[in-house]
């Protein structure tokens, strides 16, 4: 069984922001999936279905960005799975281009202070993550402005690609496939 969390801020203004594509990917996940997202537990929306062959849980922390880790530490403990291999987080990651994907078995925070919470709680840097980019935040504005804020409609429509694109990655790793997912996605694109 995997838990497959993604990280996001509550609250209907926080809706399509930079911040929240992690909350996109499992409700596009959830809708290929046909999983309901409507139980509220370990201070998280979660739903439980199959991708595949595998039983998943998809969450969606509730806690706001910056203590993800306390809603990640409860599910973990109380599904008993090894976040090493059965668990995989989802969220922004300001260092790639809007839409593109970077898969990850274990790292740093990065700067991210999600991912930092997590791996505060969970005591250590291993578990898989699909990051999403959101793109570089320009010089003159605000880390929290820039990551708070919305997309452009050309950004929206690669971010909904990405979103695809890691859902297909989310498919590969449940299906046992993790170094696949990592040679797809996290090939540099050539020079055209």
């Amino acid at each position: 069984m995997y838990i497959i969390a993604g990280l996001g801020n509550p609250d209907r203004q926080y809706e399509g922001t930079r911040h929240n594509v992690g909350f996109e990917v499992i409700d596009t996940i959830a809708d290929k999936y046909n999983i309901d997202m409507d139980t509220k537990k370990h201070r998280a929306f979660i739903g439980k279905g199959m991708i595949g062959r595998e039983k998943v849980i998809l969450a969606k922390p509730q806690t706001y960005m910056n203590l993800s880790g306390e809603s990640i530490i409860s599910l973990v403990q109380y599904y008993k799975i090894d976040p090493e291999q059965e668990l995989i987080v989802i969220y922004d990651d300001i260092s790639l281009d809007v839409g593109a994907v970077r898969i990850r078995a274990k790292g740093s925070a990065g700067g991210h202070n999600g991912i930092k919470n997590i791996i505060a709680h969970l005591g250590g840097q291993v578990f898989p993550r699909i990051k999403l980019g959101v793109g570089e935040k320009p010089s003159r504005y605000d880390l929290a402005d820039y990551v708070l804020g919305h997309f452009t409609k050309a950004e929206r429509e690669l971010v909904e690609e990405g979103c695809k694109s890691a859902v297909h990655a989310v498919e590969m790793i449940t299906a046992g496939d993790m170094q696949a997912a990592m040679n797809e996605y996290n090939r540099k694109k050539k020079e055209e």
